[in-house]
């Protein structure tokens, strides 16, 4: 046989502690076919840095579809199907870089996703440039060992191979058809070269994770051995490794045989289906003709009829809605008609590659009036790659080589929800039957109406009211996770847990908005002192901050005027301009050279907050550059007068060291204290803090100048003259 190696590999990503299924990256691989061996190289790093200690960083891995994770211990929605993911850790110790290899022989084809993330989110909120993350890094890399030439077994034909020594075993594959019921394997003639006891091993299928449902079966001596599986994956190819368990170099010679017994379908014939989807596309559209076809939820059946078939099939339809978003609409209509003798099979597409980063939720509903039975039970299975055709009480709803997911209506219990979380890219299958606690020859001639509704949404509920719907993308794959906000947690933002109650969420915006007043003071201060420009500023970061932190809110006391980005900017502006003008009008600059730098910092800030709103310089820079200006003007004023500048000590005592000390302690609280946790009251000491300092930091009037000295100037016809001579210069 002629092996070919293969490398696939994906640039590193940088891992995020984790607090939502946006915080694990995501590796997205194809396998090809015939793949024999595949093995994974993953590589992680962390900077060498004082703040990187030790790490471990957990690694999931699953097939056909992202990896469901449950990292913080949260519950999952009602209804949902939630199976382990695989997981491995990865511990970076001493050593800055840790590279493990995982192994995964005869995996199955398509495609595989690994997913990374650190542990839990602290919940601290860090300013962007006080404090400087460890990096740590993610890389992961895939080899496939596939054959080219894998021998074919064909279907009822007896196939003489060899097991050439037991460090080689034998692949073959063997195409499983479209409605196959079941398989049978028979392994006979088992001869060694060195005429010794025939003992192999005969595993069939491939290995899937988290669950492998692949089949061993151990043959020894000259004796026929068999295998028999119910619903086999439809049109897939089934590979087979047969490994000999003898020692030495001996080779093994065998006969393998593989025969399918196929089940035939009754259903709607596809020329009236055909018609059907035409006249339902044509009353959609004003003044469309009538048409001849059958009505909803009485399709004729073909010429086999219900008895002679062991599944009846009904015509689905797949409508692509959006991204993730899909709805399946029944020809016949949403009711589906469901008997005892044979299973109703139901298709549902989601093999386009795009399908499995959302949720597939199916949804029963019993017409208890069409059940003439009254301890009837209408049994359900949703399954993927081939269907359940052997339906019964117990509902373990497992195929050859997977494991369905049961539901069941009945007249007690009228409908049923079934939530599939990031399904795998395959064909899936929903089977329906009616059984009776008595036997099926109690149901004999009886006949069930079942509304199904199906569909594939991005997040279920749109992770209802406490939760964001967010679209995230790796490359060109995208799949949908929830952002949970007021407490909730859970996939779908359901476990109250740790929620926040109404009267918390009350309290946490009455709080941030309601702080903001205390602004008002500052701004009577800065109009009684003739501080018109510093006011209005004043003013702007108040309504602003209260109507931002209004429409920020996590819960449900939200309320937003406007554009919740436009708010949030002008927020941040108005911030960071209120704390420049505050310190050039400490510094009692000539009036034309203030202005112009309000003016011109003002329009600095806004550039910057654009390129950067979070950034700690953004904030730092301005301060700083306001504070040598300050500092300088104060040492002229100072070297003027031969004195120091300002020369009260009351005003350092009552004015200067106060204001001083308060927004030095609103710094420290806003850089070091704030947690998710305690937002709503560290942020509002914040806002008290800062807008008292404004306050106490607002230099005093003019001597020579009355307070609303403009009515004076209304009154006169000409224009007044004064000599500052605290300030050293003539105003005109």
């Amino acid at each position: 046989s002629l092996y070919v190696s293969e490398y696939f590999s994906q640039s590193a990503q940088k891992l995020s502690f984790y607090s939502w299924y946006g915080n694990a990256k995501l590796f997205h691989f194809h396998v090809p076919e015939d793949t024999v061996l595949l093995r994974w190289l993953l590589q992680a790093s962390r900077g060498k840095g004082p703040e990187c200690t030790n790490m471990e960083i957990t690694v999931h891995f699953r097939h056909g579809a992202p990896p469901v994770i449950n990292p913080l211990g949260t519950r999952f929605p009602a209804n949902a199907t939630v199976r382990p993911s695989y997981n491995i850790s990865i511990t970076l110790g001493s050593a800055v870089q840790n590279t493990t290899f995982v192994n995964v022989t005869t995996p199955a084809a398509g495609d595989w996703f690994i997913a990374a993330h650190l542990p839990q989110a602290a919940g601290r909120i860090e300013v962007k440039g006080f404090s400087t993350p460890c990096p740590y890094m993610f890389q992961a890399d895939m080899f496939v060992l596939r054959l080219t030439d894998m021998p074919v077994l064909e279907p009822g034909v007896p196939m003489p191979h060899t097991v050439v020594s037991p460090a080689k075993p034998l692949h073959v594959k063997v195409f499983v058809p479209k409605h196959a019921a079941g398989m049978r394997f028979q392994l006979s003639s088992c001869v060694t070269s060195e005429q010794r006891a025939c003992a192999v091993r005969v595993l069939l299928g491939s290995i899937t994770l988290p669950q492998s449902f692949q089949r061993s079966l151990t043959c020894t001596g000259s004796i026929n051995c068999s295998l028999a599986l119910d619903s086999p994956p439809w049109e897939k190819w089934l590979q087979i490794m047969v490994e000999s368990l003898g020692t030495g170099n001996a080779s093994v010679s065998v006969e393998m045989l593989a025969s399918f017994t196929v089940c035939r379908p009754g259903s709607t014939s596809s020329f009236l289906n055909f018609i059907s989807l035409n006249q339902s596309q044509a009353a959609a559209r004003p003044g469309a003709a009538g048409s001849s076809a059958p009505a909803a939820g009485e399709a004729p059946r073909n010429a086999s009829g219900p008895r002679s078939s062991c599944l009846q099939s009904q015509p689905v339809v797949r409508e692509d809605l959006d991204v993730v978003s899909v709805r399946y609409r029944l020809l016949n209509g949403p009711s589906v008609p469901v008997s005892s003798l044979s299973p109703t099979l139901l298709l549902l597409n989601l093999n386009t590659g795009m399908d499995s980063g959302g949720s597939l939720v199916v949804n029963l509903l019993l017409n208890k009036t069409s059940v003439s039975l009254a301890n009837a039970t209408v049994a359900a299975c949703v399954s993927a790659a081939s269907p359940v055709l052997s339906l019964n009480a117990t509902q373990n709803c497992s195929t050859a080589f997977s494991q369905g997911y049961p539901l069941s209506v009945s007249t007690s219990s009228a409908e049923a929800m079934l939530i599939v979380l990031y399904p795998q890219t395959d064909d899936w299958f929903l089977s329906l039957q009616l059984l009776c606690p008595k036997g099926q020859g109690e149901c004999s001639g009886a006949e069930a109406k079942v509304t199904v509704f199906a569909y594939l949404t991005p997040c279920f509920n749109d992770c209802g009211p406490y939760g964001q719907c967010s679209l995230l993308r790796r490359h060109g794959y995208l799949y949908a996770g929830c952002s949970c906000k007021a407490g909730w947690g859970g996939w779908s933002c359901t476990d109250d847990t740790k929620a926040q109650s109404v009267g918390t969420q009350n309290l946490a915006t009455l709080l941030l908005t309601l702080s903001n007043l205390m602004f008002l003071p500052a701004i009577a201060v800065a109009v009684y002192r003739f501080y018109l420009v510093e006011a209005s500023v004043y003013t702007y970061t108040m309504f602003f901050s209260t109507f931002y932190h209004a429409c920020d809110q996590p819960g449900v006391a939200v309320m937003c005027i406007m554009d919740y980005d436009t708010l949030q900017y002008c927020d941040f502006l108005g911030s960071v301009v209120s704390i420049w003008v505050t310190i050039l009008c400490m510094a009692r600059l000539k009036k034309i050279l203030k202005y112009v730098l309000f003016v011109l910092g003002t329009l600095l800030i806004a550039m910057s907050l654009q390129l950067d709103r979070r950034g700690v310089w953004n904030m730092m820079g301005p301060c700083l550059f306001a504070l040598v200006i300050m500092v300088t003007a104060w040492v002229h004023h100072g070297a003027k007068r031969r004195h120091c500048y300002p020369s009260s000590w009351k005003r350092w005592v009552f004015y200067l060291l106060p204001g001083i000390t308060l927004a030095f302690i609103a710094i420290s609280v806003y850089a070091f204290m704030e947690t998710n946790e305690n937002y709503y009251y560290t942020h509002s000491i914040w806002h008290v803090l800062v807008a008292c300092s404004v306050a106490f930091l607002l230099p005093p009037q003019d001597k020579h100048k009355k307070p609303w000295a403009w009515s004076q100037k209304l009154t006169c016809r000409y224009q007044i003259c004064q000599n500052d001579r605290e300030e050293l210069y003539a105003v005109t």
